[in-house]
Order: structure tokens, then sequence, then C-alpha cells
């Protein structure tokens, strides 16, 4: 009689390889990558189930300190391959890591088409606001008057906004964290693995050579209390180090304002509260910042829809049960075809 084992439950160093790490120190891929090894054990997942797949830039190297399969691509394109290996063998899990560079500029119409579609994988966006790899230039979510080599004057664009990009392509599951976020961080990973269909995930990362310190008004321990609002799904919107400040509908507009408990008679009552299922409500927190508002940090939206792979899948199976499965080069001199002679 054949006896099955279980398989032994992995451990966060199961996934972790033997290449030597190389980020400059202090940087905060060290702490995804950690939160990230300790998500998969968690969780409960296979190595050889696992791919993930990157562009290029220093989020790039991520494939090669998991000890599951990877890909390291081209410029932008990790969408494209990501989505080319969930339909050849649905049965993976499929992990795209991206930086904000490679992500939304080179890679913009490769991301907008992927969260559109709705592809069951899962996306993470490594946003420090600047180019890294190639030393520091402005980057598409780099904020106006950013000097860099390639704005020595300051940057006189307006920033893309990663999350409300997302939403205004279709995106399914939007959520954010931080590096340094360390409880937070693995949370936000498995929710993005319990979604079925593509989950987008931003995750506010430092680069401490060529941007140090450019989320620090919001992360600094000392007023992130005050500055960031963690989002929990049928909760009232409410932050603030003494738990007094919160988000209301501003009245006569489709706007939110900053108000305080217990001043002019507001009370937990007229606080908003969080619905991962609203939209409109997604898009107005993907667009807070300081110094008004305080950023939003957990999952924005998360709204299921059938994905692209098992429609993909359905076609297939409906065109296996209608053909006639026949001869595949009949199929292909059928219709309008010419015959060369000499």
């Amino acid at each position: 009689m054949n006896v099955v084992t279980p398989p032994e439950k992995l451990s966060p160093k199961d996934f972790a390889t033997d290449q030597e790490v190389r980020w400059c120190p202090g940087c905060g891929d060290y702490a995804i990558l950690k939160a990230m090894q300790r998500t998969l054990a968690d969780i409960g997942v296979t190595k050889e189930n696992t791919v993930f797949v990157s562009g290029i830039g220093c989020a790039a190297r991520f494939p090669y300190y998991m000890a599951t399969y990877g890909f390291h691509t081209i410029h932008g394109r990790a969408p494209a391959i990501g989505t080319g290996v969930k339909l050849a063998n649905p049965e993976l899990d499929v992990w795209i890591v991206s930086g904000d560079g490679d992500a939304l500029s080179i890679g913009g119409n490769h991301l907008l088409h992927v969260l559109r579609r709705n592809v069951n994988l899962q996306i993470l966006l490594f946003n420090n606001e600047i180019y890294g790899l190639t030393k520091g230039q402005y980057s598409p979510t780099s904020r106006a008057g950013t000097r860099s080599p390639s704005t020595p004057l300051g940057s006189i664009e307006k920033p893309v906004s990663a999350a409300a990009l997302a939403l205004g392509a279709g995106a399914r599951f939007v959520a954010r964290s931080v590096d340094t976020m360390q409880a937070h961080l693995p949370y936000v990973f498995q929710r993005a693995h319990e979604h079925k269909g593509t989950s987008f995930v931003e995750i506010f990362q430092n680069c401490i050579v060529y941007n140090n310190g450019v989320f620090s008004q919001f992360t600094d321990k000392e007023i992130a209390d005050d500055n960031e609002i963690v989002l929990e799904h049928g909760k009232p919107l409410i932050f603030g180090k003494e738990k007094n400040l919160g988000l209301r509908v501003k009245a006569g507009f489709f706007d939110l304002e900053v108000v305080t408990i217990g001043q002019n008679g507001i009370t937990e009552a007229d606080i908003l509260v969080h619905d991962e299922t609203n939209r409109a409500l997604a898009n107005m927190l993907a667009l807070m910042e300081p110094p008004l508002f305080p950023v939003a940090i957990g999952v924005l939206y998360c709204q299921p829809a059938p994905s692209y792979d098992d429609g993909v899948k359905k076609h297939k199976d409906e065109a296996k049960a209608q053909g006639s499965g026949g001869d595949l080069n009949a199929l292909l001199r059928r219709g309008h075809t010419w015959t060369i002679t000499d």
C-alpha cells in the first residue's frame, strides 16, 4: 500500500536562494523581500508552482533571491511575459515585480492591458519616485520640482498616482503598503494572493542613495499616525495619534474632508465607513496626500470579476467542442489561398 505523506511545511528560509542579495545597504527592497518570503511560507504555497517575473531596474533582481521559478525579462514587458506564463500554465502562481519607472514609463502600455484584462496574477510595484539603477533620473512618480541628472532645474511634470492609474485602467484589486510596515506587508500580499484576477499592490519603498526620505512626510514614526490612514473594510475611516481625526464626505460636494471628532458636534457616527467594493471611494482615497490629507494604506478596492485566463480556457473548451478535431493542414489552406506555379 502506498502511503501519501503530506508535504513538509516550508519556512521563510526555504524561499531564499544561495545568491548574494545585492541592493544598496539600507534599501527598502530588503524588507519587501523578507516580507514576501514570510508570506509564501505562511500561505503554504509550493516553490515549484510559484513564478516571479520582473522587468528592468533595482526591483527586477527579485527573482534571483526567491527559491522559486523566475524570469528576469526586458524593460516594461514583465506584465506581457507574466500573462503568457499564466495562459500557458494556469496552475502556476505568477507574481510580477516592477519599479515605478519600469512599470509606469516604458511599461505603462503593458501594465494598462494586464489590469483591464484581469489576468489572474499579482503585480508588486516598488515605488521610490526615482530611477535607482540608472543613477537617479526622475521617474513618472517623481514630484514636480525633483532635481535629478535628467532634470537639473527640477521636474516640471505632474507625477502619476500609481493607485489611481490602476483604478482607471479597470483593476479589480488595488492596495498599498510601506516597506517598513513588516506586519502590514504580509497581510496585503496575502490579500492580493487570495484575490481571483489581477491584484495590484503599490509599495512605498525608500531609495537610500538617490531619493532618501522621499516618503518621510508620512512614514516617519513620529508623524505616521497623523499622516497615514490604515484602511479596514467595514471600519470608520479614523486616524491620528489620538484617534480623533476622520474622513467624511464634504457637505454639498462629492469629495472628502478631514474632520476632528468632538469638535463642532462631530461624532464617530459622522465618519465615513470604508467599503472596499466602492470604486468611487477608492479613487478619492488614492489621490489623498499630505499636508491636507493622510496617505491611504491598505486595500483601497477589492471587487472580484471573471479572470482573463478563465475566459481564454472557456473559449478553448468551446472551440474543441465545436470543432471537427480535424486537420490543421486543411485549416491553414481553407478560404482565400493561392497556388504558386513556375
